[in-house]
């Protein structure tokens, strides 16, 4: 098999990186014996394509095309993320025409059938892990995060890309509600999260410094009240430490009873709830990223197969009625176009 994989987001401050940048370890890793990946977002002489995030979905491919959908907010909230939809119209029209979807949970899953009308025999769950420098660190390099970044002995941690606001991740309210404990906020951030009041922002750290950042936090709380995943509570647990969390399916689908949750909304009782958070904290779920990525060759076995029976042909036409049914609210002229 011949993969073009589309690896451009790597670079993303956000989980689609992690995302990215682990599945394509773990593909080369996995790879069968007669399996080569090119890392191109134009597939020239493929047997499959596979864009891992939304942006870079391709309406046509001359090859079969997987796509990874992290979740469908824009969708789901479509008042809150309106420019986000406008922009994302056309790539929703090529996931639908994709011969095969992956989502990282259940609740993914289930979003897009009802949103996208997708047929659920092209949709596989595959859940993300944490990825392996994510470990338990020692004291003496938690110490020395703790002095890089001026952390305080005891905090509350909260992490993730605060380059914009994001109105599901809660980050400014957790922020302003009352606590006993220091809140230590880690990812890149720009002017509006600095005016957060009393909370410590890293900046971007290196992944060794995250794993340290982790390990040193009394609990990670994390306030979200919309995900697709939640891979920073996975990533915490992974460190040994507690996670607190906002009760939403996705955390409870990918946690189970590995956390503690309070109702969606309660920041004051998510930070109580961190203050109190005990260790050992129990251990991640056991998924790996090796796993991750021989379900993801399954999936590329499965998009050749289909489109060697002619299903991607008839996928296509239910894709091009199935498109009619979107919002053209969230649709540009192109897509409107296409779609027409």
């Amino acid at each position: 098999m011949r993969l073009a994989f589309d690896s451009r987001a790597q670079g993303d401050p956000r989980g689609i990186g992690r995302y990215v940048r682990c599945l394509l370890d773990a593909l080369q890793a996995t790879k069968p014996a007669e399996a080569t990946i090119s890392e191109t977002h134009r597939p020239r002489r493929c047997d499959v394509f596979h864009s891992p995030w939304l942006e870079g979905a391709q309406l046509r491919t001359p090859c079969p095309s997987v796509v990874t959908l992290h979740d469908l907010v824009a969708l789901k909230r479509r008042s809150e993320y309106l420019r986000t939809g406008v922009r994302f119209g056309l790539r929703y029209l090529a996931a639908q025409h994709a011969e095969q979807i992956i989502v990282p949970s259940q609740v993914v899953a289930a979003d897009a059938q009802e949103l996208l009308s997708i047929d659920p025999t092209r949709i596989t769950v595959i859940p993300e892990a944490a990825d392996p420098v994510m470990r338990r660190r020692s004291g003496a390099e938690i110490a020395r995060a703790r002095k890089r970044y001026q952390l305080p002995e005891h905090y509350l941690l909260w992490v993730g890309s605060m380059q914009h606001p994001d109105p599901r991740k809660r980050v400014a309210a957790l922020a302003q509600a009352p606590r006993t404990m220091p809140l230590v906020l880690a990812g890149p951030a720009r002017e509006w999260a600095y005016e957060l009041p009393d909370v410590t922002l890293t900046g971007a750290v290196s992944d060794d410094d995250l794993a340290a950042i982790y390990s040193g936090a009394h609990a990670l709380v994390f306030p979200s009240d919309d995900e697709g995943f939640g891979l920073p509570t996975v990533e915490a647990l992974a460190c040994g430490t507690p996670v607190v969390a906002c009760d939403t399916p996705v955390v409870r689908e990918v946690l189970g009873d590995r956390a503690r949750f309070v109702p969606r909304g309660d920041m004051e009782g998510l930070l109580a709830a961190g203050v109190e958070a005990r260790r050992p904290a129990p251990a991640p779920p056991v998924w790996s990223w090796d796993d991750a990525a021989r379900a993801t060759w399954a999936v590329y076995d499965a998009a050749c197969e289909n489109a060697r029976s002619g299903v991607g042909i008839d996928v296509r036409r239910r894709a091009a009625r199935q498109a009619a049914m979107l919002p053209r609210t969230l649709l540009g002229p192109r897509a409107r176009r296409e779609a027409s």
